[in-house]
């Protein structure tokens, strides 16, 4: 069974990802990504203990680590992007997953998150008998206290941070109690933002809510956007990599629109180019994108895959529809700050986020989950292609069908013994309607590879 999921390892501290292999993994990531590693960590209660862990698994085989303390994801990123002596970076966080959960992120030494290639050769390594070094070859730890200041200072770089500073705004910001509680508010105070924040203590335990930012876990941020007039909610997930958004009256905003927002923006401003979005994604950010001179590359799920199809085809912006968002101008990989200074520009250029959402085109989006064995997911993903061979199908991941009136995708989960079952229309009583006969399909297709 593969150690390294859609994000890493992840695993129950003291559990499954214990100090052990923390150490273990230490020695592995050495061996394929070299001897001048940055470390961070989210706020979790097991991360220093995992983090000192695996440091010492990097040390004790020669490896010198750069200890950047507790950073977002993209923090690390980027401070390994702008050094090239430095070979590689992991990141001890589990995002969103509960607080008893954590994980070990690997980083390639171009900043972008480990290909599966290297995370396949970590594995390996992982599972030899690994020499350590001599006693005076033993690596150091430098202690590194400026990579937070650093990232938010080259975010503010990036934007028209006068126009965001002239337009006195005032936004309410939910840190999670996560990695983002010193690093957004210092960006928001740079860009000249009166902020408001709530869950902004590093208190591993997420008190607040849980660290996943949907609907259901931020109705408090969106009560305190209405109360107090603001101009729009940010909300991040634990290690700060995705950030999803409140409009100024208090509702909340889908990743499809967020990604369709700031994809007419940023083409507008660029004259068009390339956006990369998976075959989840909402044909409103296909519609943008075309009426602003843009072409839509589609990929795999998974923000690796669309970062790498960015930095292959020139793709000015990218994402996903969690509240992943990808700019080529600053770093291939999901960055949560960087999303919100772009959405705060995009206020300031073009008016109030509730106005723009009102312009967009209007789809209907139905996801469905049904189970399915981890086994049978090919033989059921084979025979739902066969079925529709003649249609417009897309097998990029799972199988997409598309229609001139929507789409259908049948994918399987990563994760779970699960297909997830995505259908959309313009027609809503269409969207309902496909998904519950996709989901009759699968369970007959299912039914039948059961029998064979």
């Amino acid at each position: 069974m593969s150690m390294f999921g859609t994000n890493g390892v992840r695993g129950i501290a003291n559990g499954y990802l214990s100090c052990e292999l923390a150490l273990q993994m230490g020695r592995a990531v050495s061996t394929v990504l070299g001897k001048r590693i940055a470390v961070a960590t989210d706020t979790r209660v097991s991360s220093p203990m995992l983090r000192d862990a695996l440091c010492a698994g990097l040390m004790s085989v020669g490896a010198d680590v750069l200890d950047l303390g507790m950073v977002p994801t993209p923090a690390l990123q980027h401070f390994i992007k702008q050094r090239p002596y430095v070979t590689g970076g992991v990141m001890i966080t589990a995002s969103h997953n509960p607080p008893e959960f954590n994980g070990i992120k690997c980083i390639s030494g171009d900043g972008t998150e480990c290909s599966k290639d290297e995370e396949t050769a970590i594995e390996s390594a992982y599972a030899t008998e690994i020499p350590c070094v001599p006693w005076a070859e033993i690596g150091n730890t430098t202690h590194v206290s400026t990579a937070g200041e650093e990232y938010v200072d080259s975010i503010v770089s990036k934007v028209d941070a006068q126009k965001i500073r002239d337009a006195k705004l005032t936004v309410c910001v939910d840190c999670a109690n996560g990695a983002s509680v010193l690093t957004t508010p210092l960006l928001l105070k740079k860009l000249g933002v009166r902020a408001i924040t709530i869950n902004g203590n590093p208190q591993g335990e997420f008190p607040g809510h849980p660290s996943e930012p949907t609907e259901d876990n931020l109705s408090e941020l969106k009560r305190m956007v209405t109360e107090l007039g603001a101009d729009l909610g940010i909300a991040h997930d634990g290690d700060a990599d995705r950030c999803v958004f409140i409009d100024e009256k208090g509702r909340y905003v889908s990743g499809d629109v967020s990604l369709s927002i700031l994809s007419g923006s940023i083409l507008r401003r660029n004259g068009g180019g390339k956006i990369v979005i998976t075959v989840a994604t909402s044909s409103m950010v296909k519609e943008v994108t075309e009426s602003n001179n843009g072409e839509v590359v589609y990929t795999a799920v998974g923000s690796p895959i669309v970062a790498r199809r960015m930095a292959a085809e020139g793709g000015v912006f990218g994402g996903e529809e969690n509240g992943g968002l990808i700019f080529a101008d600053h770093q291939y990989c999901r960055d949560g700050a960087m999303g919100a200074a772009r959405m705060l520009e995009c206020i300031a250029t073009d008016g109030a986020l509730g106005d723009q959402v009102s312009r967009l085109p209007k789809y209907t989006t139905i996801k469905k989950a049904v189970v399915c064995p981890d086994h049978l997911k090919a033989s059921v993903s084979e025979a739902i292609a066969t079925r529709h061979a003649d249609e417009n199908v897309n097998t990029t991941d799972g199988v997409r069908i598309d229609y001139d009136d929507g789409w259908v995708l049948m994918r399987a989960s990563g994760t779970e013994p699960k297909f997830r079952i995505y259908s959309e229309s313009k027609d809503a009583e269409k969207a309902a309607a496909r998904a519950e006969r996709f989901v009759e399909e699968f369970e007959v297709l299912l039914s039948e590879a059961e029998n064979q």
